[in-house]
């Protein structure tokens, strides 16, 4: 079963068939595992990694991370899930050190991102402070090597 969750994780565009050959079992059994892990809610969904810069579409990511007072008795459940049900927030993560919870937003522009914190996130009762942190780019995501194929070529046009 792990495996087979690694090989989905990795590549989640892989057939049936070709997930039965590598892990040497049937089809049959591979649907009927990936069926499983489904109704337990341990596969989540799938997704594609875009590198939105060469589609020439203009995005910003930004990491927001808080500082957040716990609700008493369901600690920082209850907020996390408030903020998690935004539309505009693609991830929200309990984490340990300075901060305690890290937001992740994509928005078309900083101005857009800089309006979500100054509107969604900062009013929030719970929410004591915020710390934004905006992706200039990215080298690795979900597994993935960015920018491998690109040439270096600052400083060529000085000589």
């Amino acid at each position: 079963m792990e495996e087979l969750l690694k090989l989905i994780e990795t590549n989640p565009t892989l057939t049936s068939a070709q997930l039965a050959v590598m892990l040497e079992c049937s089809q049959e059994q591979v649907e009927k595992m990936i069926s499983e892990c489904t109704a337990k809610g341990i596969i989540k969904g799938y997704r594609a990694v875009i590198d939105w810069e060469k589609t020439g579409t203009s995005m910003v990511k930004a990491m927001i991370e808080l500082k957040v007072t716990p609700k008493k008795g369901r600690g920082f459940d209850e907020i996390a899930m408030a903020i998690a049900a935004m539309d505009e927030v693609e991830g929200v993560t309990l984490m340990s050190g300075g901060y305690d919870l890290l937001v992740e937003i994509r928005a078309k522009s900083f101005q857009e991102i800089a309006m979500f914190v100054f509107k969604r996130l900062s009013p929030m009762d719970d929410v004591n402070e915020t710390a934004t942190h905006f992706v200039l780019r990215p080298y690795k995501q979900a597994g993935i090597i960015f920018h491998e194929d690109e040439e270096d070529t600052r400083g060529l046009n000085a000589l």
